[in-house]
């Protein structure tokens, strides 16, 4: 069973995502919050596998409960989903930094709420192509390329390769595809690249291929 909390501070949001998930014979919406001070207090009461956080909320916006949330190893198995109206701007970017899994805008069709809920609860890609573009291009415009971005030495020839695909949003099978290998071989190197590079998931190893210089703005699958 997929625990979940929601947390927007428009009730009616909650209520329809409350309906929609429980009707799901794998899912329960464990919570519900309108704040991200009470966001934060409910995470650490109920250690929801997956919490739909609205990025701005009174009394403690999403990212700043989101920081909260990520840094608690209590809560290492939560995972966290940007509800957003799909503005990437600087907190967008922040959020991905500090682990968020990736983004949802508040008008997705139903299907697609409930895919990426199993999606980031298995530990797989949520970043579609599109988005991790609009994501890289965010942050190009945010903050140049850093001078020198995360140490890769710790990553074989493949793994690079492998990384650089996470970079432009594609899942293990699409990699898989793309390099001739298994979809097991590729979830296996992402699995290796996040545990060599300390990365929480997917959507940080977006940032670090970015950052890296693996990938770049506008990067075309």
């Amino acid at each position: 069973m997929i625990r979940i909390l929601i947390a927007d501070d428009q009730a009616l949001l909650r209520a329809g995502f409350r309906a929609l998930l429980n009707a799901e014979p794998d899912m329960e919406v464990v919570g519900e919050s309108g704040t991200g001070r009470e966001t934060v207090r409910l995470a650490g009461s109920l250690h929801p596998d997956v919490i739909l956080m609205d990025i701005r909320m009174p009394d403690g916006d999403g990212l700043d409960a989101a920081r909260q949330i990520l840094r608690d190893p209590a809560l290492a198995g939560t995972h966290i989903i940007i509800l957003t109206t799909f503005e990437l701007d600087e907190y967008i970017v922040q959020a991905v930094r500090v682990g968020a899994a990736g983004f949802l805008v508040k008008d997705t069709e139903p299907e697609e709420l409930l895919r990426a809920v199993r999606v980031v609860t298995e530990g797989d890609a949520l970043l579609s192509p599109s988005v991790a573009r609009r994501l890289m291009t965010a942050m190009a415009a945010i903050a140049p390329r850093p001078a020198r971005g995360p140490e890769l030495a710790a990553i074989t020839g493949r793994e690079r390769e492998v990384l650089a695909l996470v970079g432009e949003g594609l899942n293990n099978a699409e990699i898989a595809q793309r390099l001739f290998i298994t979809p097991l071989t590729a979830k296996t190197h992402v699995s290796r690249i996040m545990t060599k590079l300390a990365a929480r998931d997917r959507a940080q190893l977006v940032v670090m291929a970015y950052e890296s210089g693996l990938v770049q703005p506008g990067t075309n699958n």
